[in-house]
């Protein structure tokens, strides 16, 4: 049956995120709040320390002149600093913009113009280049903030610069940061996070202080992450996701280990051993799809092994699903199984993980499954930055799998006018920023946020997505198509994929775009006489075209007739957030890809 929690915390919630992280810091002085890398090794730092940090760094940001709800920006990678920034922004009583590292200079200097950020926290001279060459454009921007690297002496400061101004002023001001945290009322903005569209200019999110309030107490009241925790956190804190998880620290007291290069997660995880990680169902994919390449690299005996585990490991699973008692000798094989194989599948990502949190995108049933299988549990959630983040999300003792769990505790959800979700709750968005008419299309009057997905509630208020409403299709045959449902079948199917994107909006067969994975074409090379050639020469090669084509006969054999891949192109490259054919999030921006390659869909139909 479904967990009910009670919902009355939201009566007695914080007043704000400032309150929230002093109240962490007074409860847990001691204990530890963040690591991060430093070389080879980890720097662990107590919430104390912490506290100190932020309240030097808020310090400065007052005696800078900042006012409520003016917006300072963070354009960085995820990292322990990001995290001090953001939280000093909080304290100060101001509000933070968010920028991605990868936004190019044009857009950078569009979101702080629009935001009027008045300061600037950049990570490198990278950053701090495209807002000099953009200055003129930045009329608000009083100063820059750099994590590595030189200041100016004028326009452009250091942290340490930053830190030394907030000293000063906390010695002249010394119960400045209470007092500024007493002050910000909970609708007060906290947060501008602009939405990478795929068309036009980013939209900015107003998202208040209570909603990240809401969302961390939220997921605390679920039991499910206390101060023994620890998490890994790598997801960009420029996304909602990464900052909802945040808030989940700050109300849960867990520490978390930061370290947001992407190519570092699976080394990281071995290292740092966390209890739970959030992650886009891209790093699920791509794990999944290495483990099972190497495995076949093995071959044999143990190959044959592997597989007859996770046969054994989904009969077991399934039993349980279904309520019904595992047979004797069924567990007998499952706890040698587990010895033998899952155990070494847990160990990959340090071996004391409780369980994953998948956002950001539609996670694969059959990948969830096999995770789980292997005692790996992934807990789906669903959420959008209109709404902070988390909408709804599974639980550990009530998984569904296949769902996005039921709606957050003090939140609503329902299925509208053509299957569209809408939420309704203290985490949805104040609106659109300087949008007046875009947040009226996302906000109606009894306040509800149309989410522009499509999807089903079950008997128990567990949610199903099926895909943005805008990318299904109708074939000119009359036929709807769910792209996303084919996509991740395939990447179930194919552990080389990176991206597999199906198109066919009035026309009379379903196409696809290929893409493979680097990492994974690297070792499919070395094992089939190919090593030391470059990405575009493997993937080109008849001998990968012929094992892509298995695996597309492979998923039209478990397709509708009206829904399978009649012609397929294999691109000569992977996708890339630089490229801008990807969110940071890791998400495909179908409109930039369609466009981008125009003429090979055409091609296909001609």
């Amino acid at each position: 049956m479904p967990i009910n929690h009670d919902t009355s915390f939201v009566d007695t919630l914080s007043p704000n995120v400032a309150v929230l992280f002093l109240d962490r810091v007074a409860k847990s002085p001691d204990r530890e709040a963040f690591r991060y890398p430093q070389g080879e090794t980890w720097e662990s730092i107590t919430w104390k320390q912490t506290g100190e940090a932020v309240s030097a760094l808020a310090g400065g940001l007052l005696s800078l002149g900042i006012q409520p709800e003016q917006r300072v920006g963070i354009a960085s990678n995820t990292r322990y600093e990001w995290i001090l920034a953001d939280l000093a922004v909080m304290c100060a009583g101001g509000a933070t913009t968010t920028v991605y590292p990868s936004t190019n200079a044009e857009d950078t200097a569009y979101i702080l113009s629009d935001s009027e950020s008045r300061v600037v926290f950049v990570e490198d001279a990278t950053q701090v280049k495209k807002l000099t060459d953009n200055k003129s454009e930045l009329p608000h921007v009083e100063k820059v903030v750099v994590f590595d690297g030189p200041g100016d002496g004028d326009w452009v400061i250091t942290l340490d610069d930053l830190k030394k101004l907030g000293t000063a002023y906390l010695a002249e001001h010394p119960s400045a940061i209470e007092e500024k945290a007493q002050s910000i009322a909970p609708d007060q903005l906290a947060t501008l996070i602009y939405t990478s569209g795929t068309t036009g200019r980013p939209k900015g999110v107003r998202l208040r202080h209570k909603s990240w309030v809401y969302e961390g107490e939220a997921i605390k009241v679920q039991n499910i992450l206390d101060e023994s925790d620890l998490q890994f956190l790598w997801l960009p804190m420029a996304h909602s996701f990464g900052k909802v998880l945040l808030s989940a620290q700050l109300a849960c007291g867990f520490a978390s280990a930061v370290d947001g290069r992407v190519e570092k997660i699976v080394d990281n995880c071995a290292s740092v051993k966390p209890t739970f990680m959030g992650a886009a169902p891209r790093i699920f994919e791509k794990a999944y799809g290495r483990i099972q390449t190497m495995q076949a690299a093995e071959g044999g005996a143990k190959e044959k092994l592997f597989h007859k585990a996770f046969e054994v490991g989904l009969k077991v699973e399934q039993l349980k699903r279904e309520g019904k008692s595992v047979p004797a000798g069924l567990k007998m094989q499952h706890a040698l199984f587990d010895k033998l194989v899952f155990s070494k599948v847990r160990a990959r990502f340090g071996g004391r993980v409780r369980f994953f949190i998948s956002g950001a995108a539609a996670l694969n049933r059959e990948i969830a499954e096999w995770f789980n299988a292997a005692g790996i549990v992934i807990l789906e959630g669903y959420g959008m930055t209109e709404n902070s983040a988390g909408a709804t999300v599974n639980h550990p003792d009530d998984n569904r799998i296949g769902t996005v769990g039921r709606a957050l505790p003090g939140a609503e959800v329902k299925i509208g006018e053509g299957d569209e979700v809408l939420l309704r709750g203290p985490h949805v968005m104040d609106g659109y920023h300087n949008l007046p008419e875009e947040t009226a299309k996302a906000l109606d009057a009894d306040g509800w946020l149309h989410t522009g997905d499509k999807g089903s509630l079950d008997a128990d208020g567990f949610l199903t997505i099926t895909g943005r409403i805008k990318e299904l299709f109708k074939t000119s045959g009359g036929k709807y198509i769910a792209p996303p449902a084919i996509e991740s079948k395939f990447k179930a199917i194919c552990p080389y994929a990176s991206q597999f994107m199906v198109f066919g909006a009035e026309r009379n067969f379903v196409i696809a775009l290929v893409t493979l994975d680097p990492d994974a074409m690297t070792g499919w090379a070395a094992e089939n006489g190919m090593e030391g050639k470059s990405y575009t020469e493997i993937v080109n090669s008849d001998e990968v075209k012929a094992m892509v084509g298995g695996y597309v006969d492979e998923l039209n054999s478990k397709l509708n007739r009206w829904e399978t891949i009649k012609k397929w192109e294999l691109l000569d490259h992977d996708l890339s957030v630089e490229s801008g054919e990807l969110t940071p999030s890791m998400k495909v921006k179908r409109n930039v890809v369609e466009d981008n390659y125009k003429d090979t869909i055409d091609k296909m139909y001609a």
